[in-house]
């Protein structure tokens, strides 16, 4: 056995004849070459002139090798492993093992940062736990998201602040559906009206009044809608923006926070209304010319077919393009052509990103809207009788009744209800991510949250988002 540092050294508990225990040759190491006699040689034990040892050397059992000596029946230690193939390295000032400055390689195992220590920050070959988790006073963390946590944070949104959240879009829901069942029970279902629709022989004068009361009764639903979704945008969009924080909010501190913008809300959504009007009408307009001038009706189909697919093309580039408009316009306090400008700026260079993620929504938002509708339709169908249901499968039903209408209604009211939320909180989240991504908008969202130290090592972003 050779005398290797860090493994067992002679001396370790000799026998009496001067023989290592389970030894079968002289007991003398094998470096201190020597003529065995009787002979003392310098430093030899004057009761035993067989051994060379010193008499300073520690009685038997007291000392042991740094990594502990084998003992009788005991297989030895494995052999001490190569360096650069994953073993420690060779022994230094102090042996194997000795701590080094800083705790570097050789400080003592299961020390921190030492060979093998455990995995941690700064541990040699051990697994980085990656970056720190970014704080999450609320709804989202406070880095950029995934569209996972996009979506689940809308969802968050409406179980953390539900009764704000379901009261807004209950009762914009009721105002549009009421208006609805109205319009299509005492318009759409007028037997006058229809009739005259519907007569070959009716004067212009009939049909042009028949058409002025349908037109305006869907003109009188349009409108109702469009000021429930403003409102409804508006306060969901102030709730999605507390919640964000960690705040709570009620349905009139959102309404405080909202109010003042509204106004410039109406005023966005019309101007965009009316930019995807002239966009159409642009697309349009050859073929109308065509059409106007005489010319050839095929001609005159293909350019009209042509241009409004072109039309289809730009009005849906501009609405992904402008769909950040709205919030940036209720959370920057900004005028319209300034909030339009801003949505540009943010969604550019990520309009693919901002366009996949509100179709999944409203994919997904519709998905659970249809299972509500769809067993109240049913049910309806099924009360009003066998002409009800015959009508609703082969949507040959001209005037249902008012049962109908109103189950239906139930089930559309509960369906806008959970709609709503969704779609107007992906569109705040996204908004916000935009901005996270951008602008660093997560520094100035922890300070608003209180949350002490944000920043010192702030999380990179999320990996697939």
């Amino acid at each position: 056995m050779t005398d290797t540092p860090g493994w067992a050294s002679p001396g370790s508990a000799p026998s009496s004849d001067g023989r290592e225990p389970g030894a079968s040759g002289p007991a003398e190491p094998a470096d201190r070459p020597g003529p065995a006699g009787p002979a003392a040689q310098p430093g030899a034990d004057p009761q035993n002139p067989g051994t060379k040892w010193s008499d300073e050397q520690p009685p038997p059992g007291q000392w042991s090798a740094p990594t502990g000596a084998p003992g009788p029946g005991q297989a030895p230690p494995p052999p001490p492993p190569v360096p650069g193939r994953g073993g420690p390295p060779p022994a230094g000032p102090g042996g194997w093992g000795a701590p080094l400055p800083g705790g570097g390689y050789g400080a003592p195992p299961g020390g921190h940062g030492g060979y093998g220590a455990p995995s941690g920050y700064g541990a040699w070959g051990g697994g980085w736990g990656g970056p720190p988790p970014a704080a999450k006073p609320g709804v989202i963390p406070l880095r950029p998201l995934g569209v996972g946590e996009i979506l689940d944070g809308a969802v968050s949104t409406m179980r953390a602040h539900w009764r704000t959240v379901l009261g807004t879009s209950l009762a914009v829901a009721l105002l549009t559906q009421v208006s609805m069942i109205l319009l299509q029970g005492f318009v759409l279902n007028d037997s006058g009206t229809t009739d005259t629709l519907d007569d070959p022989s009716a004067s212009v004068s009939e049909i042009f009044r028949a058409l002025g009361t349908v037109m305006a009764g869907i003109g009188l639903v349009a409108v109702v809608t469009v000021v429930g979704s403003i409102i409804a945008t508006a306060l969901l969009t102030a709730v999605t923006s507390r919640a964000v924080l960690g705040r709570p909010v009620s349905t009139g501190e959102a309404w405080r926070d909202a109010r003042s913008q509204v106004p410039r809300l109406f005023g966005l959504l019309l101007l965009l209304g009316l930019i995807s009007f002239g966009v159409l009408l642009a697309g349009a307009l050859p073929g109308i010319v065509v059409a106007v001038a005489g010319g050839d009706e095929a001609a005159f189909i293909a350019l009209l077919v042509l241009g409004i697919l072109g039309a289809l093309v730009v009005m849906a580039w501009l609405t992904v393009r402008f769909s950040l408009a709205s919030p940036a316009l209720m959370l920057e306090r900004q005028g319209i052509v300034k909030s339009m400008s801003r949505s540009a700026k943010l969604v550019r260079g990520s309009w693919w990103r901002v366009l996949g993620i509100q179709l999944l929504a409203g994919i997904i938002a519709n998905i659970v809207s249809s299972l509500v509708v769809i067993p109240f339709t049913l049910v309806a169908a099924a009360v009003s009788g066998s002409d009800g249901m015959v009508g609703f499968f082969t949507a040959q039903s001209q005037n249902p009744g008012w049962t109908f209408l109103i189950i239906s209604g139930v089930g559309s009211v509960i369906g806008s209800m959970v709609t709503l939320p969704i779609n107007a909180g992906v569109t705040v989240l996204l908004y916000i991510d935009q901005r996270i991504r951008r602008e660093a908008l997560d520094l100035e969202l922890a300070r608003a949250a209180g949350v002490q130290d944000y920043g010192a090592a702030a999380p990179g972003p999320v990996p697939g988002s």
